[in-house]
């Protein structure tokens, strides 16, 4: 996402634009007033000439509207332009402008004025009709409606920009690749991908940032800002309060209860995001493709996507990541931690959401129902791909023979067929397979080997899922 800076100069420029139209039709008004007060005077002088007949009075008309000093409301505006953008130059930057009222508001960019302050939270604007948008935070007021969907805004630019989600309108295309987008800040930041632009650097340490608020959040490596540190994990934060509430992903306290299905969370903010799967809002929209989201991380790391940005790079072996949550699970990879472990078994995971996965083995939980058939899954991407056997969906197309799939694991296996590789073959019958996992998995059949046992009745087991499928015999 662009800096405040990055959206305050776009703004800015838009509503230059907005400004310098106001001002054209003020002068066009101006024009037309003044012409048809010409007009009147004209007629007035014509009047005795008309009771002698029409011919005199169609000279003096003639003679008015071929005068050079009698032009259009158009042409006196687009004449009056050319000596006007001449006059109103930024002297800090060499920007013009039409009229000398855009030429104020934009030098404000610059000097840093900001003469318009809300009463309700002291947050000042160059402008006073931004303020007016802004004070609709507090109000609650949307007077924007959208027709299609019912949608309300604070600003009319809002409304613009989400209609284009029904418009299927892109105004703006990327020159270098042909993308298009329907905001401009969108492909602001897109094109940083092919430019290789990184304008914000740490004057600390000489790394550049694509984004000022990446740039920021570094900063905070060197300033210390990460002061509070886990005892557990070793995982630092910047206030205590983010420490605290860390903590309790190691005690397993979940201070707040959900009433609809009994939930329980170890912050507040989360359990007002669980809330929303039982009053279905998800009030985050993307402005690209329209798909909403329950939490406002979500829509922000959804919004990679579309732009291409992967900001966290990994300084092992350089992979970029679109989260930095990503970024410090896979790093893990390399340090071989695994700070997160089962009360239960005693088995570790590199994140937190990998050892809530694997407890639900334990507690039976499955808190992920298909709406389709009403059956029901531990996780999330379980149940997505559950769903495809109702949609007959298959996303995964092997580029070879065209031959699709419902997996990408499926895939990659079934991809090793056009590559030959083919390489897993077991010891002891020679039969062939396309991984490592399925072989290992086949060769328990020779040595017995059954290392998931259930640990309500000591049965046991070659394969994982075997073991889950057992385990609904007592779970019901």
């Amino acid at each position: 996402m662009q800096s405040e800076n990055e959206e305050q100069k776009m703004w800015q420029e838009d509503v230059e634009q907005a400004d310098e139209q106001r001002a054209l039709l003020e002068i066009s008004k101006e024009d037309v007033s003044s012409n048809h007060e010409q007009g009147k005077v004209a007629e007035g002088q014509c009047r005795p000439e008309k009771r002698q007949g029409n011919k005199p009075m169609e000279k003096v008309n003639k003679s008015i509207h071929n005068s050079g000093a009698h032009q259009s409301p158009k042409e006196t505006a687009a004449h009056q332009k050319t000596h006007a953008k001449e006059r109103n130059t930024c002297s800090e930057c060499g920007k013009s402008f039409r009229y000398r009222s855009v030429l104020l508001t934009h030098q404000r960019i610059h000097t840093d004025e900001r003469p318009y302050e809300c009463s309700e939270c002291g947050k000042s604007f160059v402008r006073r009709s931004v303020l007016i948008s802004h004070q609709r935070i507090h109000t609650g007021e949307r007077p924007y409606e959208c027709c299609e969907c019912g949608k309300r805004f604070t600003e009319s630019s809002g409304l613009l920009k989400h209609q284009r989600i029904h418009t299927g309108d892109r105004p703006y295309e990327c020159s270098e690749c042909g993308k298009s987008f329907i905001q401009r800040g969108h492909l602001t930041d897109h094109w940083k991908i092919h430019t290789g632009e990184r304008p914000h650097e740490c004057y600390e340490c000489g790394k550049n940032f694509m984004h000022r608020s990446h740039l920021i959040q570094h900063q905070k490596v060197h300033a210390g800002a990460h002061a509070y540190g886990c005892a557990e994990c070793g995982v630092s934060f910047a206030q205590s309060s983010q420490l605290i509430s860390h903590q309790r992903t190691h005690t397993g306290e979940r201070l707040y209860e959900c009433s609809e299905c009994g939930k329980s969370f170890a912050r507040s903010s989360s359990l007002i995001v669980h809330q929303r799967i039982h009053t279905g809002e998800r009030p985050y929209i993307c402005g690209e493709c329209g798909k909403n989201f329950t939490d406002s991380t979500a829509l922000v790391n959804h919004q990679k996507i579309h732009t291409g940005e992967r900001p966290y790079e990994c300084c092992e072996c350089g992979k970029s990541f679109t989260q930095s949550s990503h970024l410090i699970a896979h790093h893990r990879i390399h340090t071989g931690e695994r700070p997160y472990e089962c009360g239960e078994c005693g088995k570790s995971f590199t994140e937190s959401k990998a050892l809530a996965n694997h407890q639900r083995i334990h507690t039976g939980e499955r808190p992920y129902e298909c709406c389709e058939c009403g059956k029901c899954f531990s996780r999330q991407s379980v149940l997505t791909r559950h769903r495809r056997t109702h949609t007959g969906e298959r996303p995964y197309q092997c580029d070879e023979c065209g031959k699709s799939f419902t997996r990408r694991s499926n895939l990659i296996a079934h991809h090793r067929i056009h590559t030959e590789a083919s390489a897993y073959i077991c010891g002891e019958c020679g039969k062939i397979f396309t991984d490592t996992t399925t072989l290992m998995s086949h060769q328990k059949i020779h040595t017995g080997e059954r290392s998931y046992e259930c640990c309500e009745c000591g049965k046991s087991f070659t394969q994982s899922s075997h073991l889950i499928a057992h385990h609904r015999i007592h779970t019901g």
